[in-house]
């Protein structure tokens, strides 16, 4: 549709019951979502044009449930999409290039006669730009000009993944500009993994993508590399009286990249040891049977990583299926056990070398303060989330105690560290056009 049709569709309320619904809120929520519409598509008239024919898109953040640090070794995990999500405005040109314009960032732009890897681009959304675009290509597909104007609620670093809601949004555009919607949002969360793997320069496991492009509460089975199992969950958290927080703990992830390779490295070389490549292809008997000969092998972290590896990866089978069962007592339970686990085994809490830098361990030391407080202390369940070592918690706290938390967690860790978020139930969508 035309620019002014698609601002018009979003100002006069036409789309105001798919906001609701993508945004898992009420109508007092719709205004301020459409009014950030309407301004992503001015923004790009004002770029591109005002009379193009526009598509409108939204991928979403994503928030890892449970299986902390399974996914790479094919093991089973729970995520979520959220409600703060990256939005673009796209129009097909005929100059065969893309043009993507990020609000607060230089324009990027992508020559489709060229979809080679370019060493220069590592690091850069010029990066994940070709090489979704090349997947695509490979896929058989068409892929043409267009160019598109996006902003983002995902704060970088913020633990939801922002590059992943990015490559998901691309990838739906592409999806729906060149290959009729064929292809299904598993296939574009691995179209967003091959770019970051490939072109970006980051070995990134397939969770962040997959819970961005499915939606709602999502179970993944990664047996399977070229085809994972992916089933959405249905759970209402706001029915049984719970919100979701993110806490920003505001520590850096500079010098960690040796301690986020070592978590994978240690556990491939435990199933190294058994002639395996992942610890998901090594029987959990068969590893408890050899402890003796593996501590003298790898020595005794891998060992202690590996057991959370099984631990983790049951407990992320369990915790989706007592959401499924609506038994939200036995979830926060398992929640609990998963930060527990990550803490005493996977030790990606603090960094050893930089034991002076706590901060994710001070940050769950507060929650655990703020729970004792509660008549009942076991209302709340948290864990560090994603990665580990810096960046953020996640928190499900009651409904009638989120202010009181958001307002004791802000008031140690500073203003605008404690977010309360929404379960979003649809991942990567064409909103409008």
């Amino acid at each position: 549709m035309k620019r002014i049709q698609a601002k018009d569709a979003f100002l006069l309320g036409s789309l105001n019951e798919k906001i609701k619904h993508i945004y898992a809120c009420g109508e007092d929520g719709c205004e301020a979502v459409a009014q950030r519409y309407a301004d992503a598509i001015d923004c790009f008239a004002s770029l591109y044009g005002e009379e193009r024919e526009v598509f409108v898109f939204s991928a979403p953040g994503r928030t890892e449930v449970g299986g902390n640090h399974t996914d790479h070794q094919r093991g089973h995990v729970l995520a979520a999409a959220v409600n703060l999500d990256v939005i673009a405005v796209v129009s097909p040109n005929s100059d065969y290039k893309i043009r993507v314009k990020s609000q607060g960032y230089p324009e990027d732009q992508v020559d489709l006669t060229d979809l080679s890897v370019h060493e220069e681009e590592k690091n850069t959304s010029q990066a994940l730009l070709r090489g979704i675009a090349n997947r695509f290509v490979e896929m058989g597909y068409p892929v043409a000009g267009f160019d598109a104007y996006t902003t983002s609620q995902v704060l970088s670093g913020s633990g939801l993944s922002s590059s992943a809601a990015f490559e998901v949004l691309i990838g739906t555009a592409i999806n729906t500009l060149f290959c009729g919607g064929k292809e299904s949002a598993m296939k574009i969360a691995q179209v967003g993994q091959y770019a970051e793997n490939v072109y970006f320069g980051k070995p990134s496991g397939l969770m962040d993508q997959a819970a961005s492009s499915i939606g709602g509460f999502v179970a993944i089975n990664f047996a399977n590399q070229e085809h994972p199992q992916a089933q959405q969950v249905a759970f209402d958290l706001n029915s049984c009286g719970y919100a979701l927080c993110i806490i920003d703990t505001h520590a850096s992830h500079a010098d960690l990249t040796p301690d986020y390779a070592a978590i994978p490295a240690e556990m491939r070389e435990v199933a190294a040891y058994f002639g395996k490549e992942v610890l998901s292809e090594v029987p959990e008997t068969q590893f408890y049977a050899h402890i003796p000969e593996l501590r003298k092998a790898v020595g005794d972290r891998p060992i202690l990583r590996t057991m959370h590896f099984y631990q983790d990866d049951r407990r992320a089978q369990e915790e989706a299926l007592a959401l499924r069962m609506k038994d939200f007592e036995k979830f926060k339970q398992l929640v609990r056990a998963s930060g527990e686990s990550s803490f005493m085994y996977l030790q990606n809490i603090y960094s050893a070398e930089h034991w002076n830098q706590q901060a994710v361990s001070v940050t769950l030391g507060l929650i655990s303060h703020f729970a004792q407080s509660l008549a009942d202390k076991d209302a709340m369940a948290w864990r560090v989330h994603g990665g580990g070592f810096a960046g953020t918690v996640q928190v499900f706290v009651p409904q009638n105690h989120a202010a009181a938390f958001v307002q004791a967690m802000n008031a140690w860790l500073g203003d605008g560290s404690c977010h309360l978020l929404r379960i979003r139930p649809v991942g990567g969508i064409q909103v409008a056009g």
